[in-house]
């Protein structure tokens, strides 16, 4: 199924101790570029989630957003050392008398000074549970940016589909106004040979050489069955390759040099029409197939 690289995700969740929402915005990237917003006490968790979102969404330029909120009675991580501090206040404050000077900011320099604080290292009961949420939250949000994703795949290949039957509409146009363009090229050859054959300096081997070279150089016989080539080729990997964006570009280059040694060959102002109309649909397909994984 084919999958537009643009997407948006959105989930949450919620449990005694947490809550928790997870956002992902894409865009079309060469290659997967995620950009996260975690909470710092989840930093160890970065590249599991980076994993995760590699394994399901493969390329795009991903704007991440994972929001944890505590819930219910929380128990700070970080208390204060209140008697402690409370004896630094009263030495700064001696400090202060004995040295004649006001007591301005006592408690801020108290709450400096080293062991102000006290750290809670005991491991938290709900952390694996809390882990454990955040981590399906986020695989509902990266389901929801990947149907997403499907759905306006499903958009793209039918634009990319109609691109491609213009174009070939153009060239069964090519292939019908050619035998005409092949006869104006013959009566014209005729014309000059007439006019040549009388010259005295006519050189009939340097003439057959040239006749041959001009032929070859404005047949366009081989042109048309490549560019017929490429364009099922196109429509063949839309329908059945996983993610074709990178191929699709590829063939698209090649419908585009077939396109052009048309136009430069046919020598004819009716072709050289249809060949800007294949140009101008060739340019959409191009622009839209960037945006495809």
């Amino acid at each position: 199924m084919l999958k537009s690289m643009t997407g948006f995700g959105f989930a949450k969740s919620a449990s005694a101790t947490v809550n928790v929402s997870v956002e992902i915005r894409s865009l079309n990237s060469k290659t997967l570029d995620v950009n996260l917003r975690l909470p710092k006490n989840y930093s160890d968790k970065e590249l599991e989630i980076r994993n995760l979102l590699n394994q399901n969404l493969e390329r795009g330029k991903l704007s991440v957003s994972i929001d944890i909120q505590a819930t219910g009675e929380v128990k700070p991580r970080v208390t204060v050392n209140i008697p402690l501090v409370k004896a630094y206040c009263q030495q700064l404050r001696q400090a202060a008398e004995a040295a004649g000077v006001t007591e301005s900011d006592i408690l801020r320099l108290a709450m400096q000074l080293p062991d102000a604080y006290s750290y809670d290292t005991a491991p938290d009961e709900n952390a694996a549970a809390d882990w454990m949420l955040v981590q399906e939250t986020l695989r509902q949000a990266v389901q929801a940016c990947d149907e997403f994703r499907a759905k306006e795949g499903g958009e793209l290949a039918a634009k990319l589909t109609g691109y491609i039957q213009r174009i070939q509409q153009n060239l069964l146009a090519v292939n019908a106004h050619d035998p005409e363009r092949l006869q104006l090229i013959r009566t014209r050859i005729r014309e000059r040979i007439a006019e040549t054959v009388t010259d005295e300096h006519f050189d009939p081997n340097r003439f057959e050489q040239e006749l041959i070279y001009y032929i070859e150089k404005l047949d366009i016989s081989e042109e048309k069955v490549r560019l017929q080539l490429h364009l099922d080729h196109f429509l063949e990997v839309l329908r059945n390759d996983a993610a074709p964006g990178k191929k699709l570009n590829f063939i698209a280059q090649e419908i585009g040099r077939e396109i052009n040694t048309i136009g430069s060959k046919a020598n004819d102002a009716t072709i050289q029409r249809l060949v800007v109309e294949m140009k101008d649909e060739l340019e959409k397909i191009k622009e839209q197939s960037l945006n495809i994984l």
